[in-house]
């Protein structure tokens, strides 16, 4: 199909496509628009088409709220023991995720190559996100290391020389459905909810500055990493409790009632 047939109908009809045929999403729909949307205007640069087939088209993406485990949660997960054993597998993945927060796709490709010494002398994951290219820098909670150190010998590992044995994401989230209603959570638990839990509840909400949070997760810009920084009760109340004694002690009503 030339590009100068390209026109608002067609736009439309490649939306409709997406979402009805491919089942994507809306967010995922309009990301795959705007980069075509790329290529139409390098074919106008270049003097190719002459009338933009995008002026009078908005796209807006609509604001989602990255859902994450609370700690309580979280310890239900970690202290729950399956006697099935496909769900003791997906457990662990799924909370190595929660203490290293990476992604599903980067979980799949971590290989031994990958833990290195830092120079505070402890063991630290390096990598390189699938998704984005940017380094991951981060430095391995014990959790994280007994679930490696629980699988050093699984046959699987050993062929691929990866450090964990993670199955299709299709599985992977099926089966944690099957550990949230076990667990009694109420909550569409998936494989990327790990990322949120560990960006939200594992490190900002334990007072890890975001600057740090942004470079383990493998963000470019601290603005990506905001997007995950959503604060439990618990941290404002304790950012609220020092604001509380001020205001409640007579020093600071003595200006006020005088």
């Amino acid at each position: 199909m030339p590009i100068t047939q390209v026109d608002h109908e067609f736009i439309s009809g490649l939306e409709l496509y997406l979402k009805i045929e491919r089942n994507c999403g809306h967010n995922t729909a309009v990301k795959y628009i705007k980069n075509f949307k790329k290529i139409v205007r390098m074919a106008m640069a270049n003097g190719w088409i002459t009338k933009d087939p995008f002026a009078k088209i908005k796209m807006p993406l609509k604001k989602v709220d990255k859902d994450f485990l609370t700690e309580d949660e979280l310890n239900t997960i970690i202290n729950k023991e399956f006697s099935v054993e496909r769900l003791e597998h997906v457990k662990d993945i799924f909370l190595f995720g929660c203490f290293t927060g990476l992604a599903y796709s980067d979980l799949q490709l971590l290989t031994p190559d990958n833990l290195v010494t830092g120079t505070d002398g402890g063991t630290w994951i390096i990598t390189k996100r699938k998704k984005t290219d940017n380094s991951s820098h981060i430095p391995l909670l014990p959790m994280a290391a007994e679930i490696i150190e629980k699988y050093v010998d699984h046959p699987h590992c050993i062929r691929h020389h990866v450090l964990l044995p993670v199955y299709s994401n299709q599985k992977l989230n099926a089966y944690l459905k099957e550990i949230a209603d076990l667990c009694g959570i109420k909550k569409n638990i998936s494989s990327h909810m790990a990322r949120h839990t560990f960006a939200t509840t594992v490190t900002l909400n334990n007072d890890i500055p975001i600057e740090s949070v942004s470079k383990m997760l493998g963000h470019s810009s601290i603005k990506m990493t905001q997007v995950y920084a959503k604060l439990l009760d618990k941290k404002v109340s304790q950012d609220m409790k020092k604001l509380h004694e001020k205001f409640t002690s007579k020093k600071a009503l003595d200006p006020i009632l005088n």
